[in-house]
């Protein structure tokens, strides 16, 4: 049986390495042993920067929530916890666009959460 010694596969691993290393910088994305740490490396810090990105965007949907709050007399924990007694099911996210686009609804939520508020 003839020897395979795998050439195209490993041109074409190599090949993809280098790809996905382009625009860095110097020898990183020239040679393949270089190359091959750094995607290696970029693509750990890609994992990371993910996780962080969803951290980061939820610190700040409640930072606009909390300044919001802060309008009608409230503070965030109060809110929250007032909204869930009365029953609204609405993510951070869409309660942080309403204070900054839509002031009168937000103030409407408030009188809401203060309301199960004084109920419970």
């Amino acid at each position: 049986m003839a020897r395979v010694k795998g050439a195209m596969m490993t041109r074409k691993h190599r090949k993809k390495v280098i790809g996905l290393a382009k625009g860095y910088w110097g020898n990183k994305s020239r040679h393949f042993k270089m190359a091959n740490q750094q995607v290696m490396k970029s693509g750990r810090y890609a994992y990371i920067g993910r996780k962080q990105k969803k951290r980061e965007f939820r610190q700040l949907w409640i930072t606009r929530i909390s300044a919001g709050c802060k309008m009608n007399d409230m503070n965030y924990s109060t809110f929250m916890h007032g909204l869930k007694l009365a029953g609204v099911d609405m993510n951070r996210k869409m309660i942080s666009e309403m204070a900054i686009h839509d002031p009168e609804a937000f103030t409407a939520l408030c009188n809401k959460s203060k309301d199960a508020l004084a109920k419970a």
